[in-house]
């Protein structure tokens, strides 16, 4: 809890972030900054990466990502917006590692110049990997491991929101959407609720959720709180009473809330964010699915970085250097029928460089120190001679490319 305070006395008072900017024909088109006319717009992003692992003293290279986007202005007042996306270069039968998948696929509807409509699979406004998570944007090869690992970024789910901000009020926007819950039958120990997320497939949409965000900017602060509510038992009511699971719209329910502001200067920039996700019936779920997930997850990070080369023209070359401390427990507080893994209380100390050639790319360079609990003993299924060496203090020197346009 100790340094939960202390990220908390940091972020507020050296907080960061990026104003809303037109970097890619998608934000263009978003922004209502096309022909009104019948308009198409092809844009997208792509990372890559070199990993090299101290304690295993092995090196990995990979394609991370390659998104294309695809839009189009039907009128004046509908657009849509679809991106298609290839993790790990390739997918092929037996190779569990790559991805092929709809990021979002949604229809905007423009209801007047301050507010509108999506519905489709979208990406709801929490955190702030989930909706800005272009590769040239954040610093660091790996984006923010609170954001990955806890806050299952990138989350989309199919259902509609609605955005929109007071003329009266300059600088606040607001978003409330409506979207399908998640599967609790997929939460594990290790990854929290990520693999519950539907992601546009096969959805149950016996139970639902209810997101929202308040957002506000001032002068170079952006500053946001965002919350979620929905269930996770998306079965028939029969069976969700043999597993002793409660069903209905927002049974077995999930909740995470979260905080971020962010500040961006001329030189120095800061960014922290505080999140917890509660699943309030971690035991009915691990008495129905033996998941062992927690009742209670926490975590937090704080980022400070400082412009080396500077330039007021945005076309012009950008050296950026910074330090991140992240830190967050997937089994912070766990059910009474649950097993703690101290090796799920975890820390990053993240410190590197980025270069920005020009505006759409990035060469990145950093090295991430990773300090876990000690893992528990229960969780080892491997006989003593094979079980691999686990390292409660390592290192990762990472050098990655990313684009957008």
């Amino acid at each position: 809890m100790k340094k939960l305070i202390l990220l908390l006395s940091i972020g507020f008072c050296f907080n960061a972030s990026v104003k809303a900017q037109i970097l890619t024909k998608e934000d263009s088109l978003a922004a209502g900054l096309q022909m009104s006319g019948k308009t198409t717009v092809l844009s997208g992003y792509g990372e890559s990466m070199f990993s090299y692992d101290k304690g295993q003293k092995t090196a990995n290279i990979n394609v991370t990502r390659f998104v294309t986007f695809f839009g189009h202005r039907f009128s004046k007042s509908i657009t849509l917006f679809s991106e298609l996306e290839l993790e790990n270069a390739k997918v092929a039968n037996g190779s569990p590692s790559g991805e092929f998948s709809l990021e979002q696929m949604f229809l905007k509807f423009d209801l007047n110049r301050s507010n509108y409509i999506v519905a489709g699979l979208f990406i709801p406004r929490i955190g702030i990997i989930n909706e800005n998570h272009l590769p040239t944007t954040y610093n660091g090869n790996n984006r923010h491991f609170v954001e990955s690992r806890m806050i299952p970024s990138t989350w989309r789910e199919l259902g509609v929101g609605l955005y929109g901000k007071f003329d009266r009020l300059p600088g606040f926007n607001y978003y409330v959407g409506l979207t399908n819950g998640l599967n609790s039958a997929a939460f594990t120990r290790q990854t929290g609720i990520r693999e519950g997320r539907y992601e546009g497939s096969n959805a149950s949409a016996t139970n639902v959720a209810i997101s929202a965000a308040a957002l506000y900017y001032y002068r170079n602060f952006r500053i946001q709180a965002s919350g979620y509510y929905g269930g996770s038992a998306g079965v028939t009511p029969k069976q969700a009473d043999s597993l002793m699971l409660i069903s209905g719209p927002f049974g077995t329910p999930v909740a995470l809330a979260e905080m971020n502001v962010q500040y961006t200067g001329k030189r120095w920039g800061f960014k922290s964010l505080i999140g917890t996700v509660s699943i309030a019936d971690a035991y009915g779920v691990n008495r129905a699915y033996a998941n062992n997930v927690a009742r209670n997850m926490l975590g937090a990070f704080t980022e400070v970085s400082y412009n080396i080369i500077h330039s007021s023209d945005m076309m012009a070359k950008r050296l950026t250097a910074f330090a991140r401390y992240e830190w967050f427990d997937l089994n912070y507080r766990m059910p009474l029928n649950g097993i703690k893994d101290n090796a799920l209380n975890q820390q990053f100390f993240v410190y590197g460089f980025t270069y920005r050639p020009t505006v759409g790319v990035a060469i990145k360079l950093d090295a991430v120190n990773k300090i876990t609990g000690t893992p528990n003993s229960a969780f080892n299924i491997t006989p003593f001679p094979q079980l691999p060496v686990y390292y409660k203090n390592n290192w990762f020197f990472n050098l990655g490319l990313a684009y957008n346009f």
